[in-house]
């Protein structure tokens, strides 16, 4: 497995539309957020009727003998809650309870220091559970399970004018978050074995009240994605199934997440994505791309040419939206005409057309 080139792959899934064009907080396209690949409290989705599921699976074919090495990995992210705080006016008083949960300070929509704009909003953390390498036989045996504990906390930073003096500060509220990975396989046949991966979210929470879904956010793994790694193995497409076992790549069950082959080629089938966007077989970043424009099915031509017609105003709460939307705008902004002409088109392959009306 190429690990370099998977871990571009996951990441470039992983943020699909963390922020989408205009890439500003207060645009309608960004009020709505976290859609892919939730894993949400058990209480919160028996409350939705189970339209936002606490659990997801993946299911795989692997053509392996017993003693195949098998690695799971779970990646995903976690919404973390970022409040924007200015320091209480001389004399003033808040309620006792209060956002932002800072001494002298109370949550406000945003702070102004200089060209920035700095917001209260949603950022995300990168996470992963490793369960770790386990010989096939020992799945077959006995599923392996592996629970995983973040515990809540807050960072505060502070957020300074362009004269240095203290402008308010920003508090990010991590919430805590319990969760399940359940790993097991069963024999096909002789030769192949169904992998089966499980994702819950155990994590106790409160679903009545007003805003239930965004706190339940908060206590979620989202973009959930699975990469499932063999040694001595070879996966099986189950978009694509050999003759013999076309039944079999009927019979596995995915949940919220779609498993692709993501080796280097058709020689190479030692790893799979188990993402919750559906791909094709050996996806493939384009190497012409600056980098990630939350939003890898579009065209990043036309993406970077609107990015650049942003007013100052919309720029600034760009740069004030979090630090992976301030990096997109300065990268963008710093393209030269060769870079932008590499973004116009390319050819990647040319084929022969075959059969009737070629």
């Amino acid at each position: 497995m190429n690990r370099d080139r998977v871990d571009r792959l996951v990441r470039a899934t992983l943020y699909e539309g963390y922020i989408l064009y205009p890439y500003r907080p207060s645009s309608v396209k960004n009020q709505v957020r976290w859609t892919f690949g939730g894993v949400h409290p058990r209480a919160y989705s028996a409350a939705t009727g189970g339209n936002e599921p606490w659990s997801i699976q993946t299911e795989c074919l692997l053509r392996a003998p017993d003693d195949c090495l098998v690695t799971v990995t779970v990646r995903f992210l976690r919404p973390v809650a970022r409040i924007a705080a200015a320091p209480l006016p001389v004399g003033a008083t808040v309620a006792a309870v209060d956002r932002c949960g800072l001494p002298g300070f109370h949550a406000v929509e945003a702070l102004h220091a200089g060209d920035t704009v700095v917001r209260t909003w949603e950022e995300a953390v990168e996470d992963s559970v490793a369960v770790g390498t386990q010989p096939l036989d020992r799945l077959l045996e006995e599923p392996r399970r592996v629970a995983f504990t973040r515990p809540g906390h807050r960072d505060v930073e502070n957020v300074h004018g362009p004269d240095g003096g203290l402008v308010g500060a920003v508090v990010r509220d991590h919430k805590p978050l319990d969760g399940e990975i359940l790993v097991s396989a069963v024999r096909v046949n002789d030769e192949v074995a169904r992998v089966a991966v499980v994702i819950s979210n155990l994590t106790a929470f409160e679903p009545a009240g007003d805003g239930a879904r965004e706190r339940a956010l908060r206590h979620s793994l989202v973009s959930t994605h699975a990469i499932l790694e063999a040694v001595d193995g070879r996966w099986i497409s189950l978009a694509d199934p050999p003759d013999d076992l076309i039944a079999g790549a009927s019979g596995c069950r995915n949940v919220g997440l779609w498993p692709v082959l993501v080796g280097d080629d058709d020689d190479h089938d030692d790893t799979v994505l188990a993402s919750p966007i559906i791909l094709e077989d050996h996806p493939r970043l384009a190497p012409e791309s600056a980098g990630d424009l939350f939003d890898s099915t579009e065209i990043d031509e036309i993406l970077s040419l609107r990015i650049l017609t942003l007013t100052d105003a919309e720029k600034a709460e760009v740069r004030g939206a979090d630090a992976r939307a301030h990096a997109l705008l300065e990268r963008t902004e710093s393209l030269s005409g060769d870079d932008l002409m590499r973004l116009h088109g390319t050819i990647r392959e040319l084929r022969p057309v075959r059969g009737e009306g070629a």
